[in-house]
């Protein structure tokens, strides 16, 4: 077996970090969008997602909800998926992550340079059907801190 000299490891190192680059620009100039404003600038493509939810765990089967923070590449696919609160507490962050990792979005009108946005989705889980009963539900999840404009 051979080993790697260490210009090797530099350059494989730096290859790492030049094929991340792109990524952590997009997050860095990406413009923070509140949820009921993302539309001005990403349109969500896909109407149905895959989701890999649990068959057992903590709190699955009661109404929840869970806020996912992403950022939207100049690609339209979400990345840097990450669970940012959840009420209450259960198994299901998983469940949620793969279902926004899933999302797929087209640029609006109004952004023909594809800008990258970021943005939170709020996913209820087993919320009821009425809509004031499902808001009370959804809204421990609402983050601050993203723009209403």
């Amino acid at each position: 077996m051979r080993t790697m000299t260490r210009f090797g490891q530099s350059l494989l190192v730096a290859s790492a970090v030049a094929a991340a680059m792109p990524v952590v620009a997009q997050e860095l100039h990406a413009q923070r969008v509140a949820p009921e404003q993302l539309s001005n600038q990403w349109l969500l493509l896909n109407r149905d997602v895959a989701v890999d939810v649990p068959n057992s765990g903590v709190n699955i089967y009661k109404p929840s909800c869970i806020a996912v923070t992403y950022v939207i590449g100049s690609d339209g696919v979400p990345m840097n998926v990450q669970v940012a609160k959840m009420a209450p507490p259960s198994d299901l962050g998983k469940a949620a992550v793969s279902a926004v990792s899933n999302f797929r979005y087209g640029p609006s009108l109004t952004n023909k340079n594809h800008m990258p946005a970021a943005t939170y989705y709020i996913i209820p889980f087993n919320a009821p059907d009425d809509p004031a009963q499902r808001a009370q539900v959804m809204a421990p999840c609402k983050l601050p801190g993203y723009s209403e404009s």
